[in-house]
């Protein structure tokens, strides 16, 4: 069944990709195919697939769902948010720079700076919340922006259509790139607003219940769509089809997921930014966030992610928690809390980290599903007990 592009999100997501009729059996739940090799028909004459590396049918079914769900006309999935990063990197070539947001996922900061760096690609790393620091950052061998937005950990967001707009103006040929994971396509729009690329961790939020390890990358350009098609075969960077059925499942309800994590999300920001022990909150849709004005124009809502700074003790208060595990990754089901300083961020530099402001105080949540009074009771009994 052909899915219209003006059909609502939740349309497409449980039915572009799945139609029963591509299969003889007619399954209205696409088969998990874990074959690695399918047989032909004679040498060379195959329909549709010949080994798993360089296609399969769950495969396919979850890359054209997300394509669709971005707005995009190419989906790709990878065996990791890293391993799209890998892949993007086949874009450029050896002498290539790039211009990369400071505050970022801290696995990304450490690809840029220990393995691109070792292929003489080169990262300038700018503060993406002021436009003209990446338009300022342009030289003549930039071939890529790779922009964060919201920013891991700190929520910083970059003005995506303002950089995408004033970069291809003085250059067309450079790629811009979106990591999207924070808030999804269901928040926040990257192709529609200029990018070339958006990339995912789809082990967080879009799979949703932390039990896969993916990444994507998604684009509306079919030179970008053929490129990474060849490199996701040629370097082998896939994920298993078990896995892939596994994320298609969990596309089906991002839309109630997303708008149960929004909610509880901002509920408990609201709850923090009045807390005692708390003295910064950052969350794009309280007022109080700098750039609350950008978050109201660029997206439609944001998840559960939560940052904060405070005046206890952190190492008494992540281990105070009861509901909200102490634990690394984000964009589950359940609530978790972690200390990037020595977690999520732990390979950044201990200077850069200081810069940035990433220290023993800050805190960062990710806002689970649970009934929102269990949560902010459990928060407020640790922050107590943070003071002991």
């Amino acid at each position: 069944m052909p899915i219209n592009s003006e059909e609502g999100f939740a349309t497409k997501a449980i039915h572009a990709g799945q139609d029963p009729l591509q299969w003889n059996h007619c399954a209205v739940v696409p088969p998990i195919v874990m074959s690695t090799t399918f047989r032909q028909d004679g040498p060379a004459e195959h329909r549709g697939f010949e080994y798993g590396r360089s296609g399969n049918p769950s495969r396919n079914c979850l890359e054209a769902c997300l394509a669709s769900l971005e707005g995009g006309k190419h989906g790709l999935v990878f065996s990791s948010g890293l391993g799209a990063t890998t892949t993007l990197m086949s874009l450029l070539e050896a002498g290539d720079h790039v211009i990369c947001g400071d505050d970022v996922y801290g696995g990304t900061n450490r690809f840029f700076k220990l393995c691109a760096s070792r292929q003489n690609i080169k990262t300038s790393f700018v503060d993406a919340s002021n436009t003209e620091n990446f338009i300022n950052a342009i030289q003549p061998h930039t071939k890529m922006v790779w922009i964060e937005s919201p920013t891991n950990p700190l929520l910083k967001l970059a003005d995506i259509q303002a950089i995408c707009e004033k970069t291809k103006s003085i250059r067309p040929d450079i790629y811009i790139v979106v990591d999207n994971t924070f808030v999804t396509c269901y928040f926040q729009r990257p192709l529609e607003l200029g990018a070339d690329i958006v990339v995912y961790s789809l082990t967080k939020y879009m799979n949703g219940h932390s039990d896969v390890i993916m990444g994507s990358a998604i684009t509306r350009r079919d030179d970008i769509g053929e490129k990474l098609r060849f490199t996701q075969n040629a370097m082998g960077i896939v994920p298993s089809p078990f896995d892939c059925a596994m994320v298609n499942r969990s596309l089906k309800t991002l839309e109630l997921r997303m708008q149960q994590h929004s909610k509880n999300g901002l509920a408990v920001a609201k709850f923090l930014e009045d807390h005692p022990v708390v003295t910064k909150v950052f969350h794009p849709y309280l007022p109080s966030h700098p750039q609350h004005e950008l978050a109201l124009r660029q997206m439609t809502g944001h998840s559960g992610v939560i940052s904060f700074y405070h005046k206890g003790d952190s190492n008494k208060l992540l281990k105070a928690l009861k509901i909200f595990f102490l634990a690394e990754s984000l964009g589950g089901y359940e609530s978790l809390a972690e200390l990037p300083s020595v977690m999520t961020h732990a390979s950044v530099p201990e200077e850069e980290r200081a810069k940035l402001g990433i220290n023993d105080q800050l805190i960062r949540l990710s806002v689970g599903i649970e009934t929102v009074k269990d949560l902010i009771a459990d928060l407020d009994q640790a922050l107590k007990a943070s003071l002991l």
